[in-house]
């Protein structure tokens, strides 16, 4: 019962909202000390005691260990520092929380098993270093001791996976996959060929280029307008592009040229290297860019008919 400003521990525990069992916690703790005891023993606390207990009440509910809160009763830190500290705690906590129901969201739209749920949650909880890590790793071990196209090479240190705090189960799903694909040993013996094949070919990187957009022109103006890689019409496609390849490489036109050609271009032509770029622009959000296998593809498919036919 409460005597002017002194309570029991029962009448205490009613006003905190809290169990009995809590304050004599709290005060054998000497986080709570009773102002006195009755004469038969029984503790007795006033108003500063209940002013401590809520507040070590409100700082338990957001999770501040006890050591913590016996420090800032000692005066040991201050209360502003304490909140400022949780606050980036709780933050953290719900970074957390979030990149957890993603990896559930995208769990419960594959259909995912037990085993690739845990995988799936280990790969999205890394940091964004650890993420990164893995990018660099991967770079390393299918550029390194080649002489690539420095700036080529600058471009993919930089395009780094770059999961948000609260991401989509689109962006998960794309983050899991590219940790997969760049771990693909066979994928990165492709990646090595194409960089063998880039630096054997670094001088002629400009020609290159421009041959590719005559592909994609001419390739993409007969995919577009259902020309069938195999049929009489993909021809004089096929023809016009390899004249242009050999006259931009001062070679002759021949069925061993196309056959090499072929085979440099299927060097080329790993659909899973456009796979890369899509799954890092779903990831980091970038604008979606279009599809070019199929164009290339096409062009692959009718230059082998021809040499098949």
């Amino acid at each position: 019962m409460a005597d002017g400003l002194v309570f029991s521990i029962g009448e205490l525990a009613r006003r905190a909202g809290v169990s009995v069992k809590t304050v004599r916690f709290y005060s054998d703790e000497g986080l709570v000390p009773p102002a006195g005891r009755t004469d038969a023993g029984h503790r007795l606390y006033d108003v500063r005691a209940l002013a401590r207990l809520e507040l070590v009440r409100t700082l338990r509910d957001l999770d501040v260990d006890l050591a913590t809160v016996r420090r800032l009763l000692e005066r040991g830190v201050t209360l502003p520092e304490i909140a400022a500290v949780h606050a980036e705690a709780l933050d953290a906590q719900i970074r957390t929380l979030r990149l957890r129901r993603a990896v559930l969201r995208a769990v419960a739209r594959r259909g995912s098993d037990p085993e690739e749920l845990k995988i799936m949650h280990e790969l999205a909880r890394l940091s964004a270093e650890e993420r990164n890590a893995i990018i660099h790793e991967f770079i390393d071990a299918t550029f390194g001791g080649l002489d690539a196209n420095p700036a080529f090479v600058a471009m993919m240190r930089s395009a780094m996976p770059e999961l948000p705090d609260d991401p989509e189960p689109e962006q998960v799903e794309a983050w899991i996959e590219l940790g997969d694909l760049v771990r693909d040993e066979d994928f990165r013996a492709s990646v090595r060929r194409m960089a063998e094949h880039q630096a054997e070919q670094a001088d002629e990187a400009e020609l290159h280029h421009e041959l590719t957009q005559a592909v994609l022109e001419k390739a993409g103006a007969a995919l577009e307008a259902g020309i069938a890689p195999a049929s009489a019409e993909a021809g004089p496609v096929v023809d016009g592009l390899i004249a242009r390849y050999a006259e931009t490489f001062g070679k002759a036109d021949s069925p061993e040229y196309r056959r090499d050609v072929l085979r440099r271009l299927e060097t080329a032509n790993d659909p899973r290297a456009a796979r890369y770029w899509a799954l890092l622009g779903k990831i980091n959000g970038w604008p979606a860019q279009p599809d070019l296998t199929p164009v290339s593809e096409w062009f692959l498919a009718a230059l082998r008919a021809q040499l098949d036919g």
